[in-house]
């Protein structure tokens, strides 16, 4: 039997390009830019992760393949385009992740529960339509790879929108009124590199968890009922 190569986190971030995005543009190349750097400068921890980069608006742009960043020499690049559908993105999931799975199980991998970092600065314009791919891709029953969804909202995102997205109640997080949105944007990756950091140094410790913290500038997402 062959030896197993190690254990992988698969981390994929759904950044919204929608066209109200234009005047943030810098800060989400600018987080972007010190996600990747950031987990380039921990090669240790970036052998335990694989990053996906996805921008979504009227459908989904692979931005970067999940990979190994010790390996990556170029920077991804969003955009700025179209509207904002969630469900381009949940459907994308769906096929995207347990096609991923496959691949790192079959180059003699171990893989831990996928997780997705999810943001967006306004409600889904597909109505209600994003729900059902939502709800199969989070279905543990029918989908064993179902990922962790952590969902931050900034803008117009309501907390009751971002709260449905995320899988737990302590996965979901938006961004306080007063805050300024490029500043939020830039503080949700630097939480999100942190989560990594901190969820790869607990595998490599050999206690693997899912860390996710708070970005600074954000409360947590809990409606009303």
């Amino acid at each position: 039997m062959a030896e197993t190569r190690g254990v992988l986190l698969p981390a994929y971030v759904a950044a919204d390009e929608s066209a109200s995005m234009g005047p943030y543009h810098h800060a989400l190349s600018g987080g972007l830019a010190s996600l990747c750097n950031g987990l380039r400068a921990e090669p240790m921890i970036a052998a335990k992760v694989r990053l996906a980069i996805l921008g979504f608006s009227d459908d989904v742009r692979e931005r970067q393949g999940l990979s190994d960043m010790r390996m990556v020499d170029r920077l991804p690049q969003l955009a700025v385009r179209g509207a904002t559908s969630y469900g381009a993105v949940f459907a994308d999931l769906l096929g995207r992740i347990p096609h991923d799975v496959r691949m790192l199980k079959n180059d003699g991998y171990k893989v831990h529960r996928p997780v997705v970092f999810f943001l967006s600065d306004g409600q889904p314009t597909d109505g209600r339509h994003w729900q059902g791919p939502h709800q199969r891709l989070v279905d543990r029953e029918t989908l064993p790879v179902a990922p962790n969804i952590i969902a931050c909202g900034v803008g117009e995102a309501r907390a009751e929108t971002m709260s449905r997205v995320a899988t737990r109640r302590e996965f979901a997080f938006v961004a306080l009124p007063s805050a300024d949105i490029g500043t939020a944007i830039a503080e949700f990756f630097h939480a999100l590199t942190a989560s990594l950091v901190a969820s790869g140094r607990a595998m490599a410790d050999g206690a693997p968890q899912l860390v996710v913290n708070r970005p600074d500038q954000f409360r947590l997402a809990i409606d009303e009922v």
